[in-house]
């Protein structure tokens, strides 16, 4: 296992340092002038621009840009934004909260809903439940989320506030006299539909298999009750590749959800992330992928070493699992 953890952290060394060299040298190509950014609308004059350019770097070769790039990372040092003056460190520190909060409440509705709904479509399988599952996760994989998100809006937040029932706040965290919950409802399921209908689907088509297996036709001429079988035998096997799915999503989720977050006007990552690419505002966007890669990569490498502690039969040390 050390051995496999060590090669799997030397792994996540080279993917981090492509990855930052890949958005480097394109945040540098993309079209924008970061110094006009810095500046606004005023005039600029020779010496101002030389020495905005001479503040942030720009005035030295691609190259050297990376290293120091580099350096300043290594120190914890994400830059500064253009736009806000502030270092990046900090916005994200003052957002980061917003998008965790979001993707824990994400992950409660992916685990309640997407392992129940599998659960119940594989028991009661060729029947009409499995029919209505199979096709509202058919329905919630081929929409688009911010699609799915402005029918949210329009349906729960203004026509039942128009018809006079309990309606949910369409965007926000607060200042609108709502408890925080309120707010956090409609993003959580819209952040966790994808994910939910591909944990149902799953966890069906799990649990079907596991009931093939011959020692679940042995726990049945024991004369255990159809439900004793699932919950005490089949569960425990065919929830491990839903706990993997699970759990990678997580990391996905906390990395920020751009297109819910922008949607709900959240203030979180992701909806930060996203105003800095249209602002040009390369510090953020830089910062938000250096977040991004490392919170995906420590939670795939947890991941990975919680299924061989689920699974004692997966073996890494000898280079593959049996």
């Amino acid at each position: 296992m050390a051995n496999y953890i060590a090669r799997r952290v030397m792994q996540m060394v080279v993917v981090f340092f492509g990855v930052m060299l890949l958005m480097f040298v394109l945040t540098s190509v993309l079209p924008g002038d970061p110094v006009k950014i810095r500046a606004g609308e005023r005039y600029m004059s020779p010496a101002t621009r030389a020495a905005i350019e001479q503040k942030y770097g720009l005035d030295k070769p691609l190259w050297q840009q990376y290293l120091i790039y580099l350096r300043d990372l290594s120190r914890g040092d994400f830059g500064e934004s253009y736009r806000q003056n502030r270092n990046v460190a900090d916005i994200f520190k003052d957002l980061y909260p917003n998008t965790a909060l979001l993707a824990v409440c994400a992950i409660i509705v992916e685990i309640l809903i997407g392992i129940g709904a599998g659960v119940i479509s594989a028991v009661k399988r060729g029947r009409f439940v499995d029919w209505l599952v199979t096709l509202s996760t058919s329905i919630l994989v081929s929409l688009p989320v911010f699609w799915l998100g402005m029918l949210m809006q329009r349906l729960f937040g203004l026509q039942f506030k128009q018809w006079g029932l309990p309606y949910l706040p369409i965007s926000g965290m607060g200042g609108d006299g709502l408890p925080l919950w309120t707010h956090l409802i409609m993003p959580s399921i819209v952040l966790a539909s994808v994910s939910t209908a591909y944990a149902a689907r799953i966890m069906r088509s799990q649990l079907l298999e596991v009931n093939n297996q011959d020692y679940i036709r042995t726990a049945h001429a024991k004369g255990l009750t159809s439900a004793q079988v699932t919950w005490k035998h089949a569960m425990k096997n065919a929830l491990i590749p839903v706990v993997t799915f699970i759990a990678l999503d997580f990391g996905a989720l906390m990395s920020g959800a751009i297109l819910t977050e922008t949607v709900f006007n959240w203030p979180g990552v992701g909806h930060e992330v996203y105003a800095a690419i249209g602002q040009r505002d390369w510090p953020v966007v830089m910062g938000g992928v250096v977040v991004i890669v490392i919170v995906v990569m420590v939670v795939n490498l947890l991941t990975d070493i919680s299924y061989a502690l689920l699974d004692p039969r997966i073996r890494y040390d000898s280079g593959a699992s049996s």
